[in-house]
């Protein structure tokens, strides 16, 4: 293992390694909070089998994850940590996605082959495979271009990703336009078992943002592409969990669920830094009885939505964690007058918590969540029972694995001005905490979560298989 040294990392500099023989990979996540995760986890689970990982963020990332890391922090040896600039000058807004995502597409290929190129002018360093988050399809034309291995990896459900190989039928069909605007407002289910998309709420589109969907619906319809080029088609989720999903696309391999506990570590690549002090007071809390409220690194609430939700949370009366992340909401100090105070005696506030460590609590009884991948994955694997509230693309799909497919988890109803009231809340966490058949089934997915990534599991297969391959 080696120890980070937040001031060390710059454009090349590495980690010292022993055995310069083993294979190096090369892992570009795409840079958003639930993409860097798994595909870090994804490169410890590699480290661990003696492969090499150079990890490339983007500068603005890169530093993020390194400013989150506590002082003495351990990753997998072999990991080294560098970053490239993503043509976005300091002070612009890596939020607004369109313009990000054309600086990646337009900027960033030449930066990773400079990269590439000053790597592999050593033998020893030479890379072997590229493996790239989905969604930087320019990547894989670089790797093509460059004559090197690559694998893309799909951090999401398998379902959303044959929604987007599907795209050239879905207009052939009608059903979107050549800019993947839907044509009207319909279900689309695209084999048994998988969950229904509405076309209101497609992963495809960005609703009221017109220049947007463009951008977004080509860089799609290149991702695409770019993933019939690569050698594998790699995704963080489990057959038995998807098999509708990986009938429809058997290219996609599926390797997880991908979770620190699965190799007995540590999580890194966090944005925030953890508050761990959170565990501790779960500690005290009875078994099963708090909720666990967390909406990811993106969802951001009006003043009125927080402060109904910051009230429903009082008014269940059960103890509740609740991470408030910098940017949950756009202004500050929005609680209702005196809430903290009235709340002090059971409800614990944070910035970012732990969440692996914290949905496998005994003391948590349910997961309130905006249902990223990411946390639907982690709250399977621990047999926790959800209260869904996607913010957008395919939370909402992920919405309908938990509700409709698997049936461990309820959502919930907006009034008639879309807010999801106080009263809302307190019957649904109520009617979740106390539903027997939910309880049931969170224990089935459990256990298929764990068989799959166990000594004969489907996704411990695909992973075998997979390192194998890079090893030759």
């Amino acid at each position: 293992m080696q120890l980070i040294n937040k001031s060390r990392f710059s454009d090349t500099e590495k980690l010292e390694t022993t055995n310069m023989s083993r294979p190096h990979i090369l892992a570009i996540p795409y840079p958003a909070q639930g993409h860097v995760l798994p595909l870090m986890e994804l490169s410890q689970c590699l480290a661990k089998h003696g492969f090499r990982i150079t990890f490339v963020n983007t500068d603005y990332i890169h530093e993020k994850v390194l400013n989150a890391l506590p002082e003495k922090y351990c990753i997998e040896d072999h990991i080294n940590l560098v970053s490239i600039p993503d043509g976005l000058e300091p002070w612009e807004d890596r939020n607004e996605l369109g313009k990000l995502t054309e600086s990646l597409f337009t900027f960033v290929p030449g930066k990773l082959e400079e990269l590439i190129h000053k790597m592999n002018a050593s033998e020893d360093d030479k890379i072997s495979c590229v493996i790239t988050d989905q969604n930087n399809g320019w990547a894989v034309d670089v790797a093509t271009k460059m004559n090197i291995r690559c694998a893309t990896f799909w951090p999401a459900a398998a379902a959303s990703l044959t929604l987007l190989f599907e795209v050239p039928k879905l207009i052939d069909d009608g059903i979107i336009d050549n800019d993947g605007t839907p044509l009207k407002n319909q279900n689309i289910q695209l084999a048994p078992e998988m969950p229904v998309f509405s076309t209101e709420k497609f992963l495809l589109t960005c609703k009221g943002d017109e220049i947007m969907g463009r951008i977004f619906f080509d860089v799609v319809e290149k991702n695409i592409k770019a993933a019939k080029l690569a050698d594998w088609v790699i995704c963080n989720s489990a057959y038995d969990l998807e098999p509708g999903a990986f009938t429809l696309a058997p290219k996609i391999l599926p390797i997880g669920p991908l979770l620190a506990s699965s190799r007995n570590g540590n999580s890194a690549g966090c944005f925030w830094k953890e508050d761990t002090n959170c565990l501790k007071w779960l500690d005290q809390q009875p078994p099963n009885s708090v909720i666990y409220v967390a909406f990811g690194s993106i969802t951001i609430f009006n003043n009125t939505q927080f402060q109904e939700l910051a009230l429903g949370l009082e008014l269940t009366g059960k103890p509740f964690l609740w991470v408030v992340r910098p940017g949950l909401t756009k202004e500050t100090n929005v609680y209702p007058q005196g809430y903290e105070e009235r709340v002090g005696t059971h409800g614990k506030i944070v910035e970012w918590a732990p969440q692996q460590k914290v949905l496998s609590h005994p003391s948590v009884g349910c997961f309130m969540s905006h249902c990223g991948w990411n946390s639907t994955m982690e709250g399977v694997a621990n047999g926790v029972p959800f209260l869904c509230w996607p913010y957008f693309s395919d939370q909402h799909t992920n919405e309908s694995y938990i509700c409709d497919v698997w049936k461990v988890g309820l959502n919930f109803n907006p009034n008639e001005f879309g807010i999801i009231s106080r009263e809302e809340i307190k019957n649904k966490v109520e009617l979740v905490l106390t539903d027997k058949n939910i309880r049931e089934r969170t224990e089935e997915l459990k256990e298929i979560a764990k068989k799959s990534v166990g000594e004969c599991g489907h996704s411990k297969k695909n992973f075998s298989n997979f390192i194998q391959g890079l090893s030759i």
